[in-house]
């Protein structure tokens, strides 16, 4: 049985201040752990009072260093000797007293958007809940009582270096190739995956992908093992009038929720009556605008092709924008997809990557912006057919090579999508 060692008998090193590792220095000054330095590569003149002097020594007398999630030890030399030492804050949060129980939902795609479904269904059903991590607050920031339900989204820049977490419920919905230039392999990878499961007993819950089943039986894991519930979900699902998770996109995600309902004996009919009033994150699968015949969808968050495929295979008579930074070992396999794609149209910096893949296959433009892009499309449209299009940004690649993150990309999409339909519709 794991037995939780006392915060206020260790010594810790917070490295790296951003957003999380200044949480981490307010839970240590609130809960009256003293015995604790920081330090930040980049910021030197932050939290002086508590900046260690000789980062060497400081990483060898601490029992424990608490990473910052960005930081991988491949590109640094100075954190490799100690990686027994390295903790996240999901893991300070799990040796604290808290009260509430957990769910930690991990996965290459879709966490976010089951995060906030596991919100919307447990506040409409009248549970008390909160939500952080890798999405809203930092986690050590969240309030908790024994009536509350913590919701845990956990990257696997988190889970990498995680040694305490022990959910109640754990959802890990898909795995593909993702964050190989932070993990090193596929294996690694999948391994910080699995972490959520290490610590579970007989009385927890592992809510799992039925093609991750023989990975979870591998390691002899405690908890039990629960496949979501998709056949019986998709029965159901045409009761929901609701155009954004109506979409083949959300049947993954909507099966982990339907199956987590079972869990706490939510009704079927209150279950489809709470996401009837569901509403979309921003930048996933986003139907932001309607002009006649014409839709326009952003995905900005289609940072690999294989969420991508995730809009591909929802929609047909599309109008492809996809470009940037490609992730490490990404293909684009669209074989299937390929009668629901008008025409693509290439963005980015890496463009002979995608139109190596493209060539001869697909019919594209090399167009290597958005608003380049939106213009060219809108003037393609016109020379079809009346009948319904689909004008979709989703680039399977990341955004850095132009844009500071996929949430910028996202909104410049949607401002110059209403600018020129305007003037060309």
């Amino acid at each position: 049985m794991f037995v939780k060692p006392k915060l206020k008998e260790l010594s810790f090193l917070v490295y790296g201040l951003g957003i999380s590792g200044r949480s981490v220095v307010s839970f240590f000054l609130k809960n009256k752990i003293k015995n604790f330095k920081v330090w930040d590569d980049k910021k030197k003149n932050l939290l002086k009072k508590y900046r260690s002097r000789n980062l060497k020594k400081t990483l060898c007398e601490v029992d424990y260093i608490v990473l910052a999630p960005g930081i991988t030890l491949l590109k640094n030399n100075n954190l490799k000797k100690f990686q027994k030492k390295i903790i996240t804050d999901i893991d300070l949060f799990y040796l604290s007293d808290f009260k509430a129980k957990t769910i930690v939902v991990t996965g290459t795609n879709g966490k976010s958007t089951t995060c906030k479904l596991l919100e919307h269904l447990l506040k409409k059903n009248k549970f008390k809940c909160s939500i952080g991590g890798n999405i809203g607050k930092p986690i050590l920031n969240l309030k908790n009582s024994k009536k509350d339900f913590i919701i845990i989204e956990a990257s696997s820049f988190q889970l990498s270096h995680s040694k305490f977490i022990c959910p109640d419920y754990s959802f890990f919905l898909n795995l593909t190739n993702d964050h190989l230039d932070w993990h090193g392999n596929m294996k690694n990878y999948l391994n910080s995956k699995l972490k959520i499961f290490n610590l579970q007993s007989k009385n927890h819950f592992a809510i799992v992908n039925k093609r991750l089943k023989k990975n979870f039986d591998k390691k002899n894991f405690l908890s039990k093992l629960i496949i979501p519930q998709r056949k019986k979900y998709e029965k159901i699902k045409f009761k929901i009038n609701n155009d954004y998770l109506n979409s083949d996109i959300n049947d993954e995600n909507m099966s982990f929720i339907y199956t987590f309902s079972k869990l706490l004996k939510i009704k079927e009919k209150f279950f489809i009556n709470t996401m009837k009033s569901f509403k979309g994150l921003s930048h996933r699968f986003e139907i932001f605008f309607k002009k006649k015949n014409i839709v326009f969808i952003n995905d900005s968050k289609a940072t690999t092709f294989k969420a991508s495929q995730l809009a591909l295979s929802s929609i047909k008579n599309i109008y492809w924008i996809l470009g940037g930074l490609p992730k490490k070992r990404d293909e684009l396999n669209f074989t299937q997809y390929k009668k629901n794609i008008t025409k693509c149209y290439l963005i980015g910096k890496n463009i002979n990557f995608f139109k190596r893949q493209l060539k001869g296959k697909l019919v594209f433009s090399i167009t290597k912006n958005l608003k380049n892009s939106i213009i060219q499309i809108l003037k393609d449209i016109k020379t079809q057919k009346d009948s319904k299009k689909f004008i979709l940004l989703s680039p399977a690649a990341a955004s850095f090579d132009q844009f500071l993150n996929f949430e910028e990309r996202g909104e410049e999409f949607k401002k110059l999508c209403k600018i020129y339909a305007r003037k060309y519709i």
